[in-house]
């Protein structure tokens, strides 16, 4: 095998638009366990793909404060999560957990044929 080189790899350069975003970090919430942690990371990612002036300019924040907000490193405010959700052109939502189950339990007698 040859030394190959690798380009690095940047989610944010996959993310189009306000749905692949949101898809995006739908996807880190079921995976992650709903880790804080990851789930700010996920945002910075979502902003990077924004673009991070455009998004200081739309939340008033600066892009300093939206890279600490979104390092993964600290715990942002929520204030902060909603204006940076909003400038996304994403919506906050909330459903019952019991709705995950009940999909899941869809799932599995489409799977298995009942």
């Amino acid at each position: 095998m040859g030394n190959g080189s690798f380009s690095p790899f940047y989610p944010s350069d996959y993310l189009k638009d306000a749905s692949d975003m949101a898809a995006y970090l739908q996807a880190v919430i079921e995976q992650s366990g709903e880790d804080p942690l990851q789930l700010a990371r996920a945002f910075g990612v979502a902003a990077r793909a924004f673009g991070l002036d455009e998004l200081a300019r739309e939340t008033g924040l600066t892009q300093s404060e939206i890279a600490k907000a979104l390092s993964g490193e600290g715990d942002p405010l929520f204030s902060i999560v909603l204006k940076i959700t909003k400038a996304l052109g994403l919506r906050l939502t909330f459903r019952p957990a019991a709705d995950d189950q009940q999909h899941l339990d869809v799932v599995s007698r489409v799977q298995k044929g009942t």
